[in-house]
């Protein structure tokens, strides 16, 4: 037997307990919202490690004990994760939108090709992460060094997740319909 009374049983549900509805009504500005928030957290994804990447540049010996050089500074392996994030969000935002669900009537092979590319940038947005983490475990943590030192792997991951909710956010923005779209579907 069920526990919620057969009024409040959807057979769509997912979750028992419902996710809060968060009536937001931004109106007419929901897609320059979203576009600005995906502009700001890749902006914020950048910032976070470019700051890790100068304060490596600059790191100094501790100051008793100063003919000993910093233990580790932020090398090419570090850049790679945020390379592959970002030729990620720049494959999945290139894709039309109406070629994924197949609303154009040109080729048609053009539908599994937008899907494949869509996987191929998500695949890159997922080796990124997946890079930042094991340099974050394998390079900062597991050598145990100061916590000044471990900042740097994770500015890495954080750029890396970042910039995925950044694309993540304008695939969303952008698919949302403006003011000026017209419905013409008889």
């Amino acid at each position: 037997m069920m526990s919620l009374p057969r009024s409040d049983y959807d057979p769509r549900r997912v979750c028992l307990n419902p996710f809060p509805d968060l009536n937001l009504n931004l109106g007419k500005h929901r897609r320059t919202i979203g576009i600005y928030l995906a502009g700001a957290l890749f902006a914020l994804a950048n910032w976070t490690f470019l700051d890790a990447a100068i304060l490596s540049a600059h790191a100094h010996p501790p100051y008793d004990e100063p003919q000993i050089p910093p233990p580790v500074h932020v090398q090419f392996a570090d850049w790679v994760p945020g390379i592959c994030s970002l030729l990620g969000m720049i494959i999945i935002n290139l894709i039309d939108k109406d070629r994924i669900r197949g609303d154009d009537y040109g080729d048609s092979n053009a539908v599994w090709r937008a899907r494949l590319f869509l996987f191929i940038g998500f695949a890159f947005m997922a080796g990124g992460l997946a890079g930042s983490v094991s340099l974050l475990v394998l390079k900062y943590i597991m050598m145990d060094y100061p916590e000044q030192y471990t900042y740097y792997g994770y500015a890495n991951v954080s750029q890396n997740v970042a910039l995925m909710l950044s694309a993540v956010v304008l695939w969303i923005a952008q698919s949302a319909q403006t003011e000026y779209d017209y419905s013409l579907t008889l």
